[in-house]
């Protein structure tokens, strides 16, 4: 999950690395290379900073640094817990001043790679590159997906995927079945709302839900060869009629299978969900990280809840089995003089007992180290999601952070603009081709 902080945090990344050559006319003066093949030092404290804030997430890292330190006596873990949202704002402040924690929180894409141009991120290749014990723990296409230039700096924590999730007592009363197209789950939506249910949940206050639909219907309506040009300035022409089918789509699905009628720009993330679990909607589009979070407790048990991807719309030109997802993990400070406990702590934190807790109810978050996700280990529909990410053709990496910066705000705005009703979908476009184009 993303913001529109995105730029903001790019800009100082660079801004970091430039304060570095000091004066005008100075040569630049880096700080030496984290030695992350160094023998740690079990003595001091080892700053992480985490996207576990709140229930049932927080108790995961604090429970792992208890052990830690009765492990090593002499080091204290000092937890920095944000949450999805909270996050962004946080990663800011600390790059802007310089203060980055040992460890700290990373999604894929253009988001990760601010961190590797920009010299924060240290190169983890010699510790988790594939053919290292570490790196073979892992599935290779998580690590691939915090790959750059050969070279792998990202330590992959969980993966994730998003899929519709239905209420299975709601459809069953509606009399209705899975839909297998886009346009059968536009259909079934009058249906729901009779049998007294908001067909589909949705809360774009923070900009970024919009940009989940939109992403897996570009997958789908776009060839992946032109989505992949697309997405970097230098290539983008985004004049494949895909995108417009996928915005008109979209805009029907909000305007047909949500409640708008309190603002949907104005709901928040959360409260969709809220009402999904507590049975007042048939429908939300989830992240696999939420399975367990929806039906914890809730109106929606685990036995009442199924999941199926958002289905393809007919004569779509893109991609049929694309599933819009990506791993999410971790960094270690390019400059940290703790780099090598860093990785110690990581290699704690991914080892198998602890890859198989946080892939477990109450967390449900599906461990990227290979044999973790079982069914007797995780949750029937956070197995069945992660298989489904395994057997698709590709990911399609979250929009706001597959491209730059600059892009992704264009995204985020549109998205709201085209929800509103305030710009049409060739608008949002145009819109979007102009801040690929500035940005080149």
């Amino acid at each position: 999950m993303r913001s529109r902080a995105l730029t903001t945090l790019a800009a100082l990344v660079g801004t970091s690395v430039l304060t570095l050559a000091g004066c005008a006319g100075e040569p630049a003066q880096a700080p030496p290379a984290a030695d992350v093949t160094a023998t740690p030092e079990f003595s001091g404290t080892l700053s992480v900073l985490t996207k576990f804030a709140g229930e049932p997430l927080s108790p995961y890292f604090e429970k792992l640094a208890a052990e830690y330190q009765r492990a090593h006596p002499e080091v204290k873990v000092e937890l920095i817990q944000e949450t999805d949202q909270s996050i962004k704002d946080k990663l800011k402040t600390l790059t802007a001043s310089n203060a980055l924690p040992d460890v700290f929180f990373t999604w894929t894409g253009n988001w990760a790679e601010n961190y590797v141009r920009g010299g924060r991120a240290a190169d983890l290749t010699k510790v988790i590159g594939p053919d290292t014990p570490w790196g073979r723990t892992f599935s290779q296409a998580s690590l691939s997906a915090f790959a750059y230039d050969g070279k792998f700096y990202g330590i992959p924590l969980y993966n994730n995927g998003k899929f519709m999730g239905y209420n299975k007592d709601a459809f069953a009363k509606a009399g209705i079945e899975v839909p297998k197209t886009f346009e059968e789950l536009i259909g079934s939506c009058a249906t729901l709302r009779k049998a007294g249910y908001e067909p589909i949940t949705f809360g774009n206050k923070d900009g970024w839900p919009a940009l989940h639909y939109l992403q897996q219907l570009f997958a789908y309506n776009v060839p992946p060869d032109t989505l992949r040009a697309d997405f970097a300035p230098a290539t983008a022409k985004l004049d494949h009629p895909g995108y417009v089918a996928s915005l008109k789509q979209f805009k029907t699905l909000v305007d047909q299978c949500t409640d708008t009628r309190e603002g949907t720009n104005g709901v928040l993330y959360s409260s969709a969900q809220e009402a999904f679990s507590n049975g007042k909607a048939a429908m939300y589009y989830q992240e696999i990280l939420e399975f367990d979070n929806a039906t914890s407790g809730k109106v929606v048990k685990p036995d009442d809840f199924g999941i199926f991807p958002l289905p393809v719309p007919q004569g779509a030109a893109g991609d049929p089995k694309v599933i819009e997802g990506a791993p999410e993990g971790y960094l270690i400070n390019a400059a940290s003089p703790r780099a090598a406990l860093a990785v110690d702590f990581m290699k704690f934190v991914t080892n198998p007992d602890n890859a198989k807790t946080l892939s477990a109810p109450p967390y449900g978050q599906p461990s990227t180290v290979v044999g973790a996700v079982t069914p007797e280990t995780s949750s029937k529909a956070v197995y069945e999601g992660i298989d489904l990410v395994n057997k698709a053709s590709g990911l399609a990496i979250w929009l706001d952070t597959v491209t730059v910066p600059e892009v992704a705000d264009a995204w985020l705005s549109g998205g709201e603009a085209l929800i509103s009703g305030g710009k049409t979908p060739e608008q949002v476009l145009d819109s979007v081709r102009q801040a690929s184009a500035s940005a080149r």
